[in-house]
Protein backbone atom coordinates (compact mmCIF):
# COMPACT_ATOMS: atom_id res chain seq x y z
CA UNK A 1 0.00 0.00 0.00
CA UNK A 2 1.43 3.39 -0.77
CA UNK A 3 -0.15 6.59 0.89
CA UNK A 4 -0.67 9.74 -1.22
CA UNK A 5 -3.36 11.56 0.65
CA UNK A 6 -1.09 14.32 2.36
CA UNK A 7 -1.57 17.79 1.35
CA UNK A 8 1.73 18.87 1.56
CA UNK A 9 1.26 22.06 3.21
CA UNK A 10 4.63 22.13 5.30
CA UNK A 11 5.96 22.48 1.33
CA UNK A 12 4.10 25.08 0.65
CA UNK A 13 2.28 23.99 -2.46
CA UNK A 14 -0.98 24.16 -4.05
CA UNK A 15 -0.84 20.22 -5.05
CA UNK A 16 -0.74 17.10 -2.90
CA UNK A 17 2.65 16.62 -1.59
CA UNK A 18 2.86 13.20 -3.50
CA UNK A 19 2.24 14.86 -6.73
CA UNK A 20 5.52 17.43 -5.73
CA UNK A 21 7.93 16.92 -8.76
CA UNK A 22 11.45 15.81 -7.77
CA UNK A 23 13.91 15.64 -10.30
CA UNK A 24 11.59 15.59 -13.06
CA UNK A 25 8.92 13.24 -11.68
CA UNK A 26 6.02 13.50 -9.17
CA UNK A 27 7.20 11.72 -5.90
CA UNK A 28 4.97 9.07 -5.92
CA UNK A 29 6.14 8.12 -9.40
CA UNK A 30 9.47 7.22 -7.87
CA UNK A 31 7.72 5.67 -4.80
CA UNK A 32 5.60 3.11 -7.13
CA UNK A 33 8.56 1.98 -9.00
CA UNK A 34 10.50 1.21 -6.07
CA UNK A 35 8.43 -0.76 -4.64
CA UNK A 36 7.88 -2.52 -7.93
CA UNK A 37 11.35 -3.23 -9.12
CA UNK A 38 11.93 -4.91 -5.75
CA UNK A 39 9.95 -7.82 -7.02
CA UNK A 40 8.54 -8.27 -3.90
CA UNK A 41 4.90 -6.44 -4.38
CA UNK A 42 2.30 -8.10 -6.43
CA UNK A 43 -0.81 -5.44 -6.32
CA UNK A 44 -0.54 -1.96 -5.31
CA UNK A 45 -3.33 0.08 -3.48
CA UNK A 46 -3.08 3.60 -3.54
CA UNK A 47 -4.27 6.61 -1.14
CA UNK A 48 -5.00 9.77 -2.58
CA UNK A 49 -6.16 12.99 -1.55
CA UNK A 50 -10.61 13.08 -1.88
CA UNK A 51 -10.98 14.20 -5.34
CA UNK A 52 -7.63 13.64 -6.74
CA UNK A 53 -7.54 9.89 -7.36
CA UNK A 54 -7.30 10.21 -10.87
CA UNK A 55 -4.59 12.21 -10.51
CA UNK A 56 -2.74 9.86 -8.43
CA UNK A 57 -3.01 7.28 -10.73
CA UNK A 58 -2.02 8.75 -14.16
CA UNK A 59 1.28 10.06 -11.88
CA UNK A 60 1.71 6.42 -10.90
CA UNK A 61 1.85 5.06 -14.15
CA UNK A 62 1.44 2.22 -15.97
CA UNK A 63 3.21 -1.02 -13.65
CA UNK A 64 3.31 -4.41 -14.48
CA UNK A 65 0.95 -5.01 -10.84
CA UNK A 66 -2.23 -4.72 -10.32
CA UNK A 67 -2.91 -0.51 -9.24
CA UNK A 68 -6.24 0.55 -6.99
CA UNK A 69 -6.63 3.71 -5.87
CA UNK A 70 -8.71 4.88 -3.05
CA UNK A 71 -9.95 7.74 -1.26
CA UNK A 72 -8.24 8.73 2.27
CA UNK A 73 -9.49 9.78 4.85
CA UNK A 74 -8.86 12.54 7.53
CA UNK A 75 -5.79 11.37 8.74
CA UNK A 76 -2.78 9.12 7.31
CA UNK A 77 -4.72 5.89 9.70
CA UNK A 78 -7.69 6.68 8.80
CA UNK A 79 -6.14 6.26 4.95
CA UNK A 80 -4.44 3.19 5.84
CA UNK A 81 -7.76 1.61 6.87
CA UNK A 82 -9.34 3.09 3.46
CA UNK A 83 -6.48 0.83 1.74
CA UNK A 84 -6.59 -1.93 3.55
CA UNK A 85 -10.37 -2.84 3.06
CA UNK A 86 -9.60 -2.99 -1.11
CA UNK A 87 -6.63 -5.42 -0.51
CA UNK A 88 -7.33 -8.91 -2.39
CA UNK A 89 -8.51 -11.93 -0.22
CA UNK A 90 -5.54 -13.70 -1.49
CA UNK A 91 -3.16 -11.43 0.13
CA UNK A 92 -1.75 -12.03 3.23
CA UNK A 93 1.33 -9.59 4.10
CA UNK A 94 1.04 -5.72 3.67
CA UNK A 95 3.49 -3.37 3.09
CA UNK A 96 2.53 0.47 4.31
CA UNK A 97 4.79 3.01 2.42
CA UNK A 98 4.21 6.42 2.29
CA UNK A 99 4.72 8.14 -1.20
CA UNK A 100 6.71 10.96 0.70
CA UNK A 101 9.45 8.48 1.24
CA UNK A 102 10.05 8.19 -3.00
CA UNK A 103 14.07 6.47 -2.80
CA UNK A 104 13.45 3.57 -0.47
CA UNK A 105 15.82 1.09 -2.31
CA UNK A 106 14.21 -2.21 -3.49
CA UNK A 107 16.63 -3.72 -1.02
CA UNK A 108 14.92 -2.03 1.13
CA UNK A 109 11.18 -3.49 0.41
CA UNK A 110 12.53 -7.15 -0.06
CA UNK A 111 14.48 -6.92 3.46
CA UNK A 112 11.27 -6.21 5.19
CA UNK A 113 9.16 -8.64 3.60
CA UNK A 114 11.66 -11.52 4.25
CA UNK A 115 11.66 -10.64 7.52
CA UNK A 116 7.65 -10.98 7.41
CA UNK A 117 7.79 -14.34 5.79
CA UNK A 118 10.07 -15.71 8.08
CA UNK A 119 8.15 -15.20 11.16
CA UNK A 120 8.31 -11.75 12.41
CA UNK A 121 4.54 -10.77 12.18
CA UNK A 122 5.05 -6.34 12.41
CA UNK A 123 8.34 -5.38 10.64
CA UNK A 124 9.69 -1.77 10.78
CA UNK A 125 13.27 -0.36 9.13
CA UNK A 126 14.93 1.32 11.15
CA UNK A 127 18.27 3.44 11.30
CA UNK A 128 20.73 4.33 14.77
CA UNK A 129 20.44 7.69 16.30
CA UNK A 130 23.31 9.77 16.09
CA UNK A 131 22.32 12.38 17.20
CA UNK A 132 21.96 12.71 21.30
CA UNK A 133 18.29 13.22 22.16
CA UNK A 134 16.53 14.99 24.95
CA UNK A 135 12.87 14.61 25.91
CA UNK A 136 11.25 17.91 26.67
CA UNK A 137 8.15 19.12 28.32
CA UNK A 138 6.02 20.50 26.39
CA UNK A 139 6.36 24.16 25.47
CA UNK A 140 3.15 26.38 26.45
CA UNK A 141 3.52 29.80 27.21
CA UNK A 142 3.09 30.42 31.05
CA UNK A 143 4.07 26.97 31.88
CA UNK A 144 7.04 25.23 33.01
CA UNK A 145 8.62 25.11 29.41
CA UNK A 146 7.82 28.65 28.86
CA UNK A 147 8.20 31.53 30.96
CA UNK A 148 5.94 34.80 30.73
CA UNK A 149 7.13 37.59 29.44
CA UNK A 150 10.15 36.09 26.87
CA UNK A 151 10.86 39.39 24.88
CA UNK A 152 9.32 39.04 21.42
CA UNK A 153 11.11 37.06 18.73
CA UNK A 154 13.34 35.29 21.65
CA UNK A 155 12.86 31.19 20.34
CA UNK A 156 10.96 28.75 22.77
CA UNK A 157 12.76 27.41 25.65
CA UNK A 158 11.79 24.23 27.38
CA UNK A 159 12.84 22.13 30.19
CA UNK A 160 14.80 18.81 29.57
CA UNK A 161 13.25 15.96 31.44
CA UNK A 162 16.04 13.36 30.67
CA UNK A 163 18.47 12.38 27.82
CA UNK A 164 17.61 8.62 26.58
CA UNK A 165 19.97 6.11 25.86
CA UNK A 166 20.46 6.58 21.94
CA UNK A 167 22.08 3.04 21.52
CA UNK A 168 18.74 1.51 22.09
CA UNK A 169 16.74 4.33 19.82
CA UNK A 170 15.77 4.32 16.09
CA UNK A 171 14.72 6.21 13.58
CA UNK A 172 12.06 4.66 11.90
CA UNK A 173 11.28 4.47 8.23
CA UNK A 174 8.66 3.12 5.61
CA UNK A 175 7.94 0.08 4.67
CA UNK A 176 6.69 -1.41 7.41
CA UNK A 177 5.36 -5.14 6.60
CA UNK A 178 3.08 -7.18 8.37
CA UNK A 179 1.09 -10.06 8.63
CA UNK A 180 -2.61 -9.29 7.03
CA UNK A 181 -4.48 -10.38 10.16
CA UNK A 182 -2.19 -8.61 12.43
CA UNK A 183 -2.53 -5.30 10.95
CA UNK A 184 -6.46 -5.72 10.63
CA UNK A 185 -7.02 -6.38 13.95
CA UNK A 186 -4.89 -3.80 15.40
CA UNK A 187 -6.48 -1.36 12.68
CA UNK A 188 -10.28 -2.56 14.02
CA UNK A 189 -9.13 -2.01 17.48
CA UNK A 190 -7.09 1.48 16.90
CA UNK A 191 -10.83 2.58 14.46
CA UNK A 192 -11.83 5.30 17.39
CA UNK A 193 -8.39 7.10 17.16
CA UNK A 194 -8.32 7.56 13.65
CA UNK A 195 -10.58 10.74 13.26
CA UNK A 196 -8.53 12.92 15.23
CA UNK A 197 -5.18 13.69 14.12
CA UNK A 198 -3.76 14.86 17.86
CA UNK A 199 -4.90 11.03 18.54
CA UNK A 200 -4.53 8.91 15.24
CA UNK A 201 -1.37 6.59 15.16
CA UNK A 202 1.45 8.04 13.32
CA UNK A 203 2.62 4.83 11.92
CA UNK A 204 1.03 1.33 11.66
CA UNK A 205 3.32 0.15 13.60
CA UNK A 206 2.11 1.81 16.63
CA UNK A 207 -1.19 0.10 16.43
CA UNK A 208 0.29 -3.23 16.64
CA UNK A 209 2.01 -1.97 19.71
CA UNK A 210 -1.21 -0.95 21.28
CA UNK A 211 -2.44 -4.45 20.95
CA UNK A 212 0.40 -5.16 23.23
CA UNK A 213 2.34 -7.80 19.92
CA UNK A 214 5.83 -7.20 19.41
CA UNK A 215 7.37 -5.35 16.35
CA UNK A 216 10.69 -6.15 14.90
CA UNK A 217 13.08 -3.97 13.61
CA UNK A 218 15.85 -4.48 10.29
CA UNK A 219 18.04 -1.82 9.10
CA UNK A 220 17.06 0.90 7.39
CA UNK A 221 18.01 2.68 4.55
CA UNK A 222 19.72 6.32 4.37
CA UNK A 223 18.16 6.65 1.13
CA UNK A 224 14.38 6.11 2.58
CA UNK A 225 14.69 9.83 3.50
CA UNK A 226 11.19 11.46 4.16
CA UNK A 227 9.92 14.62 2.20
CA UNK A 228 8.54 16.99 4.76
CA UNK A 229 10.16 20.65 3.98
CA UNK A 230 11.57 22.16 1.12
CA UNK A 231 15.35 21.47 2.51
CA UNK A 232 14.04 17.77 2.81
CA UNK A 233 13.38 18.46 -1.36
CA UNK A 234 16.72 20.17 -2.23
CA UNK A 235 18.34 16.91 -0.52
CA UNK A 236 16.14 14.62 -2.53
CA UNK A 237 16.87 16.39 -5.53
CA UNK A 238 21.09 15.95 -4.74
CA UNK A 239 20.57 12.54 -5.01
CA UNK A 240 18.41 11.98 -7.48
CA UNK A 241 21.20 13.66 -9.17
CA UNK A 242 23.93 11.60 -7.79
CA UNK A 243 21.97 8.52 -9.20
CA UNK A 244 22.22 9.53 -12.29
CA UNK A 245 25.82 10.06 -12.40
CA UNK A 246 24.65 14.08 -13.36
CA UNK A 247 27.83 16.81 -11.68
CA UNK A 248 24.83 19.04 -10.94
CA UNK A 249 26.07 18.45 -7.36
CA UNK A 250 29.69 20.53 -7.80
CA UNK A 251 28.18 23.77 -9.76
CA UNK A 252 26.90 26.60 -7.55
CA UNK A 253 23.49 27.90 -7.61
CA UNK A 254 22.08 31.40 -7.56
CA UNK A 255 19.26 33.07 -5.88
CA UNK A 256 17.10 36.17 -5.44
CA UNK A 257 15.61 37.61 -3.05
CA UNK A 258 12.95 40.73 -2.70
CA UNK A 259 11.68 42.51 0.20
CA UNK A 260 9.45 46.00 0.65
CA UNK A 261 8.13 47.38 3.78
CA UNK A 262 5.85 50.45 3.95
CA UNK A 263 6.85 53.04 6.54
CA UNK A 264 4.93 52.76 9.34
CA UNK A 265 1.95 55.30 9.95
CA UNK A 266 2.54 58.64 11.50
CA UNK A 267 2.54 58.44 15.63
CA UNK A 268 3.63 54.51 15.79
CA UNK A 269 6.55 53.39 18.08
CA UNK A 270 8.81 52.08 15.23
CA UNK A 271 12.31 52.15 15.30
CA UNK A 272 14.20 52.23 12.16
CA UNK A 273 16.44 49.02 11.05
CA UNK A 274 18.37 48.57 7.87
CA UNK A 275 21.34 46.33 7.34
CA UNK A 276 20.98 45.28 10.94
CA UNK A 277 21.75 48.68 12.26
CA UNK A 278 19.32 51.05 14.47
CA UNK A 279 18.49 54.62 12.57
CA UNK A 280 18.14 56.75 15.07
CA UNK A 281 16.03 59.52 14.30
CA UNK A 282 14.33 57.70 11.17
CA UNK A 283 11.11 56.68 10.83
CA UNK A 284 10.49 53.46 11.13
CA UNK A 285 9.21 50.19 8.69
CA UNK A 286 5.87 48.13 9.51
CA UNK A 287 6.65 44.71 9.19
CA UNK A 288 5.73 41.56 11.38
CA UNK A 289 9.67 41.79 12.56
CA UNK A 290 11.75 44.43 12.63
CA UNK A 291 11.02 44.83 8.88
CA UNK A 292 14.66 45.21 7.85
CA UNK A 293 14.47 44.81 4.32
CA UNK A 294 18.42 44.20 3.57
CA UNK A 295 18.43 41.32 5.69
CA UNK A 296 15.11 40.40 4.98
CA UNK A 297 16.48 40.01 0.90
CA UNK A 298 19.63 38.89 1.73
CA UNK A 299 17.48 35.65 3.60
CA UNK A 300 15.28 35.68 1.17
CA UNK A 301 18.22 35.25 -1.88
CA UNK A 302 19.77 32.46 0.33
CA UNK A 303 16.82 30.14 0.72
CA UNK A 304 15.98 30.53 -2.73
CA UNK A 305 19.77 29.98 -4.30
CA UNK A 306 19.35 26.71 -1.98
CA UNK A 307 15.54 26.12 -3.29
CA UNK A 308 14.15 25.38 -0.09
CA UNK A 309 11.17 27.64 -0.27
CA UNK A 310 11.36 31.85 0.56
CA UNK A 311 10.85 33.99 3.41
CA UNK A 312 7.41 33.94 3.93
CA UNK A 313 7.29 30.11 4.14
CA UNK A 314 10.39 30.24 6.93
CA UNK A 315 9.35 32.92 9.29
CA UNK A 316 5.63 34.00 8.05
CA UNK A 317 3.30 35.81 10.02
CA UNK A 318 1.68 32.13 10.96
CA UNK A 319 5.02 31.73 13.18
CA UNK A 320 4.87 33.93 15.92
CA UNK A 321 8.22 33.13 17.33
CA UNK A 322 9.76 35.52 15.12
CA UNK A 323 7.43 38.47 15.96
CA UNK A 324 9.93 41.33 16.32
CA UNK A 325 12.77 39.67 15.86
CA UNK A 326 15.98 41.24 14.13
CA UNK A 327 16.70 41.20 10.60
CA UNK A 328 20.00 40.05 11.63
CA UNK A 329 18.71 37.09 13.69
CA UNK A 330 16.63 35.97 10.67
CA UNK A 331 19.71 35.73 8.11
CA UNK A 332 21.42 34.10 10.86
CA UNK A 333 18.72 31.77 11.30
CA UNK A 334 18.73 31.54 6.91
CA UNK A 335 21.88 30.75 6.84
CA UNK A 336 22.12 27.97 9.18
CA UNK A 337 18.70 26.34 7.88
CA UNK A 338 20.54 26.45 4.25
CA UNK A 339 23.70 24.97 5.69
CA UNK A 340 21.60 22.06 7.23
CA UNK A 341 20.00 21.56 3.45
CA UNK A 342 23.47 20.54 2.40
CA UNK A 343 24.63 23.71 1.30
CA UNK A 344 27.97 26.17 1.55
CA UNK A 345 27.13 30.08 1.39
CA UNK A 346 29.69 31.65 -1.25
CA UNK A 347 28.14 35.49 -0.87
CA UNK A 348 24.99 37.58 -1.11
CA UNK A 349 25.02 40.77 -2.58
CA UNK A 350 22.19 43.55 -1.70
CA UNK A 351 20.99 46.90 -3.25
CA UNK A 352 18.48 48.91 -0.95
CA UNK A 353 16.26 51.32 -2.91
CA UNK A 354 14.93 54.15 -1.35
CA UNK A 355 15.18 57.78 -0.44
CA UNK A 356 16.42 57.72 2.74
CA UNK A 357 18.24 57.11 5.38
CA UNK A 358 21.30 57.57 3.45
CA UNK A 359 23.61 53.97 3.95
CA UNK A 360 27.23 55.39 2.66
CA UNK A 361 28.03 56.63 5.76
CA UNK A 362 27.42 53.50 7.90
CA UNK A 363 27.79 50.96 4.86
CA UNK A 364 30.56 49.18 6.18
CA UNK A 365 29.62 48.63 9.74
CA UNK A 366 26.22 47.37 7.91
CA UNK A 367 28.40 45.01 6.04
CA UNK A 368 30.52 43.67 9.23
CA UNK A 369 27.32 43.05 10.85
CA UNK A 370 25.04 41.47 7.84
CA UNK A 371 28.29 39.41 6.96
CA UNK A 372 29.27 37.90 10.88
CA UNK A 373 25.03 36.77 10.94
CA UNK A 374 25.53 34.98 7.39
CA UNK A 375 28.85 33.77 8.13
CA UNK A 376 29.76 34.57 4.44
CA UNK A 377 30.73 38.23 2.89
CA UNK A 378 27.72 40.45 2.80
CA UNK A 379 27.86 43.81 0.26
CA UNK A 380 25.43 46.56 0.35
CA UNK A 381 24.45 48.98 -2.00
CA UNK A 382 22.23 51.44 -2.26
CA UNK A 383 19.88 53.38 -5.08
CA UNK A 384 16.90 55.61 -5.89
CA UNK A 385 14.02 55.00 -7.90
CA UNK A 386 13.83 58.74 -9.81
CA UNK A 387 10.79 59.52 -7.74
CA UNK A 388 8.76 56.26 -9.27
CA UNK A 389 6.74 54.28 -7.19
CA UNK A 390 6.44 53.69 -3.43
CA UNK A 391 10.12 54.21 -3.17
CA UNK A 392 10.62 56.98 -4.94
CA UNK A 393 7.54 58.90 -3.41
CA UNK A 394 8.95 57.95 -0.30
CA UNK A 395 6.57 55.65 1.06
CA UNK A 396 8.49 53.14 2.13
CA UNK A 397 11.98 51.40 1.25
CA UNK A 398 13.00 47.99 -0.67
CA UNK A 399 16.03 45.73 -1.44
CA UNK A 400 16.81 43.01 -3.93
CA UNK A 401 19.57 40.32 -2.88
CA UNK A 402 21.45 37.72 -4.90
CA UNK A 403 22.93 34.75 -3.06
CA UNK A 404 25.61 32.27 -4.60
CA UNK A 405 25.45 28.77 -2.82
CA UNK A 406 27.25 25.66 -3.64
CA UNK A 407 26.26 22.16 -3.07
CA UNK A 408 28.54 20.65 -0.14
CA UNK A 409 30.53 17.80 -1.08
Amino acid sequence: MLTAAGSGTRLGRDLPKALVEVGGLPMITHAARGLVRSGAVDALVVTAPPGRSAEMRAAVGPLDVDVRVVDGGATRQASVAAGLALAGPDVDVVLVHDAARPFAPPALVERVVAAVRGGHRAVVPGLPVTDTIKRVLPASPGGDATPDGRPAGEPVVERVVDTPDRGVLRAVQTPQGFERELLQRAHADGTARAAAEHLAATDDAGLVEALGQPVHVVAGDPAALKITTEADLARAALLVDERAGGTMTALPRTGVGVDVHAFAPDGTERELWLGGLRWPGERGLAGHSDADVAAHAAADALFNAAGIGDLGAHFGTSEPEWAGASGAALLAEAARRVRAAGFEIGNVGVQVIGNRPRLGPRRTEAEAVLSEAAGAPVSLSATTADGLGLTGRGEGVAAIATAVVAPRP
